[in-house]
Parts: C-alpha cells; sequence; structure tokens
C-alpha cells in the first residue's frame, strides 16, 4: 500500500518538479556568453554619465567596437570622444577564455601607450565605478559559483548566483548575481567587501533586443560605500557589422579608424 500510495503521488506531481536547474558553473558561462559575446562583432556609440556622492556629473562619450575570435578569444577597442581631458584617448583589450587578458591605454595628453599590468584588471576605468575588468568581463573560472536560490526580480525569473573568487587580491570578497532564466543575462550583482558589507551594485536598467539579441543598453554601477554612481547608455548598438580584425592593432590606439568609430 506504501510503494502504491508513493507511486500515485509521483505521477500526480508535475513534470517541471523535475526538472533540474544547470549548475552554477554552467549559469555563469551562458551568462558570460549572453552578456560578452552575441553576435560576431558589436559596435555601440555611448555615454558614460559619472555622478558623485554630491550629485555633480561628468560626461563622456565614447565609441566601442567588439570581435569575436575562434576559442574564445576577444578583441575590444574604445575611443574617446569627450571630454576635453579624456579625448582622444583609446582602450584595447585582447580577452583569452584561459588566462589574464592583455590591455592597452593610450594617453594623448603624454603621447603614451601604456600597459595595463593584470593586477590592475580591478582598478576604476577611467574614474568610473566599473573596473578595466567589467569592460570585457571577467573569466568564469576564476571564482568559484554556487546556486543560491531562484527567485523573481520584479517580474522575471532568476538564478541567484554566488561567486567568490579564487585569488586573494580582489577587492571583493563575494559577489551576488541574479540572472535572467530566459536570456541568461544579469539584471543585478552585488559586491561585498572582504568584511562581508556592500562594497558595489549594478543593474540593468534596460534592456532591448537588438537584431534578435537581448542587449543591455542601460545599466548602473553604484557604489555604495562612496556614493559614487556609474551610468552607462548605449545610445546606438549593432552587430555583425564586419568589423575588419586588422582594426584591433597597436597602432591605431594613436590613429583611431575614423570609419569605424564614428
Amino acid at each position: 500500500m506504501k510503494r502504491f500510495i508513493f507511486t500515485l503521488v509521483i505521477a500526480l506531481l508535475p513534470a517541471s518538479a523535475f526538472a533540474l536547474s544547470p549548475g552554477a558553473q554552467e549559469i555563469m558561462t551562458k551568462s558570460q556568453a549572453a552578456f560578452y559575446y552575441p553576435g560576431r562583432d558589436f559596435k555601440a556609440r555611448m555615454m558614460m554619465t559619472l555622478v558623485s556622492a554630491g550629485g555633480q556629473k561628468r560626461i563622456r562619450e565614447l565609441t566601442m567596437l567588439r570581435k569575436n575570435f575562434p576559442g574564445g578569444n576577444q578583441k575590444y577597442f574604445i575611443y574617446f570622444f569627450q571630454p576635453a581631458d579624456v579625448k582622444d584617448m583609446t582602450f584595447m583589450v585582447y580577452k583569452y577564455p584561459d588566462r589574464n587578458s592583455d590591455r592597452w591605454l593610450y594617453i594623448p595628453a603624454l603621447n603614451m601607450v601604456r600597459r595595463i599590468a593584470a593586477s590592475d584588471k580591478r582598478s576604476s576605468f577611467v574614474g568610473s565605478d566599473f573596473s578595466y575588468e567589467d569592460v570585457s568581463g571577467r573569466n568564469v573560472d576564476e571564482d568559484t559559483h554556487t546556486l543560491v536560490k531562484e527567485e523573481k526580480l520584479g517580474s522575471k525569473d532568476c538564478y541567484v548566483i554566488k561567486s567568490v573568487p579564487k585569488e586573494a587580491d580582489v577587492e571583493f570578497g563575494y559577489k551576488l548575481s541574479w540572472i535572467d532564466k530566459k536570456t541568461y543575462l544579469p539584471l543585478k550583482e552585488q559586491y561585498y567587501d572582504k568584511r562581508g558589507q556592500l562594497l558595489k551594485v549594478f543593474t540593468a536598467d534596460e534592456i532591448k533586443t537588438v537584431k534578435g539579441f537581448p542587449t543591455i543598453t542601460k545599466r548602473t554601477m553604484k557604489n555604495v560605500q562612496s556614493g559614487h554612481s556609474t551610468q552607462v547608455i548605449f545610445e546606438k548598438a549593432d552587430y555583425n557589422l564586419g568589423l575588419p580584425g586588422n582594426l584591433f592593432s597597436e597602432r591605431f590606439l594613436k590613429q583611431p579608424p575614423r570609419k569605424w568609430i564614428e
């Protein structure tokens, strides 16, 4: 009789009761693909607004180019239009899936190309609340990921993942990410310092579909401890433009390819 009752209960359960959630590592891998890798290439005209704790604003206008290469490799090129203190500054990233990225920054006031050391990848990106690493993404294997729970964020069903850095030389102790179950985009991230206190919060404020790819077109990073925040808006975004691979070379840091950055 007990066996019959057990069998009956199992039979009456909905199929969803047996659906297993993907593992945390798989979720974060899919999230990285959805956030940083859609399309063969990508271009965006961006407005970056830096807001101080007192409400003062500084606005920066830039263009970002990104191209995917075989084996999960990527290259990024960023050109700054304004304000005057960053005009003509360029930034380039060679991203590799299995080792630290290579990064270069051209500073026109000094007419100097500076190599960004791997130890500086979590440093502020040109004074914003985003780090150099945030531009192209943090490698999934650099953290240990755990699926904490599943819950709604607004109207969207999410996985909540806890990510703990494997290395000690990182400014945050752990991160919580709310990953949309449908698109796998990160809708919210909370960074906690080594004492367990909330440090920074990332939010995806607007998502649009561009050429079939769900794209975060407005995002904010706020340092809750300092009160400073940075908002980035994609005013123009497009995929699969046929960006030539030779755009992403050191010689273009000083002579940006006007055809592609305008």
